[in-house]
């Protein structure tokens, strides 16, 4: 999925928000954590901003840490009654707080130019899944992204699929979510403008 240098090159020369989701539960594999500070150093080494849930524990805490110390501005998004259970970024450029989850993710989306899921739970899947959708019908022009390096989104997506093959789910909502497994990859995907011309119908 990654473009060639030339292209890299010149999605890397504009600036883009991209909005990240991802595990915010302690005690997961500290690979998981890697690959979130992996995301934040390559966001800020293409000059691009970071938009996230505006927590700092798990992948949240380590993607956004690790974006913000290689020069990347970041924004978080939190609600008042995960301040404490999430232990919020307070050390974020911009620390947004909501009444609701419903006004995290609309504000998330709104300050967002891509959208790219890393592996998580089912709060991850919940937001992938309403970018996903809005995506494909066609209520935002932007990328939707999900970097899966080891599989653990399989039973998911070969759900997802099954859908589509007992008619639930049509091949271009399929097609709306762009898949990978390296991270230079999805930002690649993140920068590549959406084919609006196709219609959900």
């Amino acid at each position: 999925m990654s473009q060639p240098a030339s292209e890299t090159s010149r999605s890397s020369a504009r600036r883009l928000a991209v909005c990240v989701y991802c595990a915010s539960i302690e005690g997961i594999p500290a690979h998981y954590l890697e690959l979130a500070a992996e995301v934040g150093r390559q966001i800020a080494a293409r000059g691009w901003d970071l938009v996230s849930g505006g927590g700092r524990s798990s992948m949240m805490g380590a993607l956004g840490i690790a974006a913000r110390t290689a020069g990347a501005r970041t924004t978080g998004v939190i609600p008042r009654a995960l301040v404490e259970l999430e232990w919020a970024d307070h050390d974020s450029d911009e620390l947004l707080l909501v009444d609701t989850m419903r006004e995290r993710k609309a504000l998330m989306e709104a300050h967002a130019d891509a959208f790219l899921a890393l592996p998580g739970g089912i709060g991850t899947c919940e937001e992938l899944f309403e970018v996903w959708t809005a995506g494909y019908l066609r209520m935002h022009p932007k990328p939707v992204v999900l970097l899966d390096p080891d599989g653990h989104y399989t039973g998911l997506l070969d759900w997802v699929r099954g859908l589509g093959e007992r008619g639930f789910v049509r091949p271009e909502a399929l097609t709306r979510l762009v898949v990978v497994t390296d991270v230079a990859a999805a930002l690649d995907a993140c920068a590549r403008p959406v084919d609006m011309s196709r219609s959900p119908s």
